[in-house]
C-alpha cells in the first residue's frame, strides 16, 4: 500500500488513484530565464523517483510538467541578452533539457507551454470574471481571494494570516491586498496578446490552472512541487480552479523541503548560489542526482561539498558491486540458484518497496539497496553459480534502475590490443617471469588501462 503525506490534509494518506492503476500527475516546471540552480534539481529528481517507483508497481502515469516561457524575468532576460523573450525562453528551455537528461529525469508525457495556451487561459479567466470571481481594473484581472470560501486550505493559514504575513502585492485598483493578478495589462510595444480587457499577459497562477486542466481534467490524481510554492502559488492554483471548475484540483499534493547552503539559505547576494551545470562540472550529473534522493523528500537539505564528496563515494561503491558481481559471474560455474541467496535478494526487494511505499522514503530505499550490496559482494567472493549471482544481479539492477542511478559510466569495449597484453602477462606470471609482467601491466598503463588480480579473476578497466 503506498501511502504519501498529504500537504492538503496535513498528514499522510493511503494513495488512491480515481482510476485503477491510472495516475494523472503534475509537477510544476521551470520558468525558462535562465540555468537551474541545485534547489530547482531536487524537485526534478525526487518526483521522477516517485514517477519511476508507481511506474515499477504497476500504474500508468501521464506525468505533466509545464514550461512558463511568458513571464516578466524572461522579458529582462531577454533585454540583457538582445534577445526577443520567445528567443530567450527556447535557449533556455534548450539548457533546461541539458540538465535534466544529466539528471537521467524521464521525458514527461506531454510538456505544455504558456505561450501555446494564451487563448485557453483567456477563456478560463473569462469564466471566472462571468462567475464573479474575478474582476477587471485598469486593463487586469484580478481573483476575488475572499469569495473563495476554501482559501487557505492548503497552506494551512487564515485570511487575516497569509495577509500579514505573505509577500502580497498591495495597489490602489485591487478590491482586496490578498486578490491576485489573472491577467496583466500592458502595452503593445512588449510582449502582449490582445483580450477583452486589452493586450496583456497571463498572470503566473492561472496558467498552470489551464495546463493541467487541458492535459489532465478537472481533477486530477496528484500535484507535486518545491515547498515555497505552497503559498501563494498552489494555493492560488486551487483556488482558480475550483471556482472555475466546480470540483477538487487535486487529491494529492507532495511538496519537496528546500535546500540550504551551508546552514544558509540559498541567495546570489550570500554568494552561495550554485548551478546546476556548474556542481555537475566539478561532480558529474549523477553526484547531484544521488544527493538530490539520500535524503527524505520532505526533510529540508544542507548542501556542502563534504556531502557531495559522500554521495560521489556511495555511487563508486554501488558501481564497484556491480562491477565485482558482473566479473564474479564471467568466471562462476554453472548450476542452480542458492535458495538462502534468493530469499535474501527478495528480502532486499521487499525492504526497498516498503521503504518507498511509505512517503516516498528513498533514504531507507537506498539502505536496502546497501544491504543488498553487502550480500552481494559476499556471495561474488564465495563458490556461488553463476545463476545465482545473475539473480543478485537482476535484483540489484531492477532497484538501482528505479532511483534512476547508475546510468553515467558506460563500460568500454577492452582493445584487443590491451587483451593481448594482459594475456601475455598473465603467462609471464605464469613463468614467474615478475619483471616482465610489470613491464607489460605498464605498457597497459600507457593505452589507459588498469589490470589487477582478484578473487573472481583479471580485472581490466578503463583509468
Amino acid at each position: 500500500m503506498i501511502q504519501v503525506f498529504n500537504t492538503l490534509t496535513n498528514k499522510k494518506e493511503e494513495f488512491k488513484t480515481m482510476e485503477p492503476n491510472k495516475v494523472r500527475m503534475y509537477v510544476c516546471g521551470p520558468t525558462v530565464y535562465n540555468f537551474i540552480h541545485i534547489g530547482n534539481a531536487r524537485p526534478i529528481c525526487v518526483f521522477d523517483v516517485f514517477r519511476r517507483f508507481l511506474t515499477y508497481r504497476g500504474y500508468d502515469v501521464t506525468f505533466v510538467q509545464n514550461y512558463t516561457d511568458v513571464n516578466d524575468k524572461i522579458i529582462r532576460q531577454a533585454a540583457q541578452e538582445q534577445l526577443t523573450p520567445e528567443a530567450t525562453a527556447e535557449k533556455y528551455i534548450h539548457e533546461y533539457e541539458t540538465d535534466a537528461a544529466g539528471l537521467n529525469v524521464l521525458p514527461a508525457t506531454v510538456y505544455p507551454k504558456v505561450s501555446l495556451y494564451v487563448e485557453k487561459i483567456i477563456s478560463f479567466i473569462q469564466k471566472l470574471v462571468d462567475n464573479g470571481y474575478a474582476y477587471q481594473a485598469e486593463g487586469d484581472v484580478y481573483y476575488r481571494t475572499r469569495k473563495f470560501a476554501d482559501y487557505g486550505k492548503l497552506s494551512g493559514q487564515s485570511l487575516d494570516d497569509l495577509i500579514a504575513g505573505a509577500r502580497v502585492d498591495v495597489n490602489d485598483i485591487k478590491e482586496d491586498p490578498l486578490d491576485f493578478a489573472l491577467w496583466k495589462g500592458c502595452g503593445t510595444d512588449e510582449q502582449h496578446w490582445d483580450s477583452p480587457w486589452g493586450s496583456g499577459r497571463p498572470g503566473w497562477h492561472i496558467e498552470c490552472s489551464c495546463m493541467a486542466k487541458d492535459t489532465l481534467g478537472d481533477t486530477i490524481d496528484l500535484h507535486c512541487g518545491g515547498a515555497d510554492l505552497i503559498f501563494p502559488h498552489h494555493e492560488n492554483e486551487i483556488a482558480q480552479s475550483e471556482a472555475a471548475n466546480g470540483v477538487p484540483f487535486a487529491h494529492y499534493w507532495m511538496h519537496n523541503g528546500h535546500i540550504n547552503v551551508d546552514h544558509k539559505k540559498m541567495s546570489k547576494s550570500l554568494g552561495n548560489f550554485f548551478l546546476t551545470r556548474d556542481v555537475a562540472a566539478q561532480y558529474g550529473y549523477e553526484v547531484i542526482r544521488y544527493l538530490m534522493i539520500q535524503a527524505q523528500y520532505r526533510a529540508p537539505m544542507n548542501y556542502t561539498a563534504e556531502l557531495l564528496d559522500a554521495c560521489k563515494a556511495s555511487l563508486d561503491r554501488l558501481y564497484q558491486c556491480r562491477d565485482t558481481v558482473t566479473a564474479a559471474i564471467g568466471n562462476a560455474a554453472s548450476g542452480s540458484i542458492d535458495p538462502n541467496a534468493q530469499a535474501e535478494f527478495d528480502k532486499a526487494r521487499e525492504n526497498f518497496i516498503a521503504a518507498l511505499e511509505d512517503d516516498l522514503n528513498t533514504a531507507d530505499g537506498l539502505t536496502a539497496v546497501f544491504e543488498l550490496v553487502r550480500t552481494l559482494n559476499i556471495y561474488a567472493a564465495s563458490a556461488a553459480s553463476k545463476e545465482t549471482l545473475e539473480a543478485g544481479l537482476a535484483v540489484f539492477n531492477e532497484l538501482t534502475g528505479v532511483l534512476g542511478l547508475l546510468y553515467e559510466r558506460r563500460e568500454d569495449a577492452v582493445p584487443q590490443e590491451v587483451l593481448d597484453l594482459v594475456e601475455q602477462r598473465a603467462a609471464a606470471r605464469k613463468a614467474k617471469n615478475f619483471a616482465k609482467a610489470d613491464a607489460l601491466r605498464d605498457e597497459i598503463t600507457k593505452l589507459g588501462w588498469s589490470v589487477r588480480e582478484t578473487r573472481q579473476g583479471v580485472e581490466i578497466k578503463k583509468i
